[in-house]
């Protein structure tokens, strides 16, 4: 790619926001069904791809946006090393810039952290058209007013992400996953129970009866944890936890609208009307079917959180949990900071 690309891309966005032109910011196009309208001129950022450094010895990793994630995992995996976050796919060709403004994290998140919490520093193009840089290649630089995490999530509607800038970590050593046969109300509570002890849990997942908890770390504390666990150990059973970070399980009806609740990992069960997969130890919840809207989000906020109409389904009742109004002012706020004349990725995240 041309050392040319960013002071083009500075240009058409500049030019863009004279005219009142909107840009649709697009990587790989793997997360489209995700979020509101995709409206604009579609600004393509997945050849601008590569490596920018890798110091595996400093567990820190910077990437260009277009760079296929699957390229960064294989290059990680090379040093046996990974994204903590386990980011999905969801189809070939899924490209970092974009899973970086989806800001979506796998089985592991709630064990190792968010994809936010690895972000060490971004590079991005506002809206007005200028060339930032926040944060660093440095673990230790999060002063201030921390940019680079806000655009984890935002959905592009902030600014084109360009470069960023990743603390990874070592592949465990070991890793085994244990099954129970345990009602949801019991997995649950089993769960937040061993979420309190010295355990290498590093997922869980429940369905159906059945209770999933992957452990990952050093062989001996994986062995020394089934001991002290007990259940069922079916061995490394990698497939499934792929499959269920890629929704290739048969809960995920490619048909089926698919809601996704975020909410508190000591919520009890709740019954809104269809099939759930819990996730998180109880702090995920992903619910696959015709159900109400108002009954998911009413149920989602008095569990402590908040329902996504993640895919498919009638996205007119709109499609993230409406935010307060103090909230939605801060929002509104960001994003006449970032983009003054509204054109980057418009109706694609809340208001914005």
């Amino acid at each position: 790619m041309s050392q040319d690309f960013i002071p083009q891309l500075c240009e058409r966005v500049s030019h863009a926001a004279a005219r009142g032109e909107r840009i649709r910011i697009r990587g790989g196009g793997t997360k489209d069904f995700y979020g509101g309208t995709l409206e604009g001129a579609p600004l393509d950022l997945g050849a601008y791809s590569g490596i920018v450094a890798y110091e595996p010895k400093e567990l820190v990793l910077t990437v260009k946006a277009g760079t296929p994630l699957a390229e960064i995992e294989a290059a990680l995996a090379q040093e046996r090393q990974m994204l903590p976050f386990e980011p999905p796919h969801f189809a070939e060709g899924a490209t970092i810039g974009g899973t970086v403004a989806a800001g979506l994290s796998g089985p592991r998140r709630a064990y190792a952290g968010a994809l936010r919490d690895f972000v060490l520093g971004t590079r991005i193009v506002n809206g007005k058209g200028e060339d930032l840089s926040f944060g660093g290649r440095v673990i230790k630089n999060v002063a201030g007013y921390d940019v680079s995490r806000l655009m984890a999530g935002a959905m592009g509607t902030l600014g084109v992400i360009t470069e960023i800038s990743f603390k990874v970590l070592p592949r465990p050593a070991g890793e085994t996953t244990l099954v129970f046969d345990l009602d949801e109300t019991s997995a649950v509570a089993q769960a937040n129970r061993w979420a309190g002890q010295p355990l290498p849990i590093s997922a869980t997942a429940w369905e159906a009866g059945r209770l999933r908890v992957r452990l990952s770390g050093a062989e001996s504390a994986v062995r020394a944890a089934k001991e002290r666990m007990g259940g069922d150990d079916i061995g490394e059973d990698a497939s499934y936890w792929t499959d269920l970070r890629e929704h290739r399980l048969g809960f995920f009806a490619p048909g089926a609208p698919l809601w996704r609740m975020s909410v508190a990992q000591t919520a009890e069960p709740f019954d809104v009307g269809a099939p759930q997969l819990v996730e998180w130890g109880g702090g995920l919840r992903w619910v696959s079917g015709e159900v109400n809207p108002l009954a998911v989000r009413t149920a989602a906020e008095r569990a402590g959180g908040h329902a996504t109409l993640f895919r498919g389904g009638d996205k007119s009742a709109g499609v993230f949990h409406p935010l307060k109004p103090a909230i939605l002012k801060i929002h509104r706020r960001l994003k006449a900071a970032f983009d003054p004349a509204g054109i980057l990725n418009p109706g694609r995240f809340h208001e914005l």
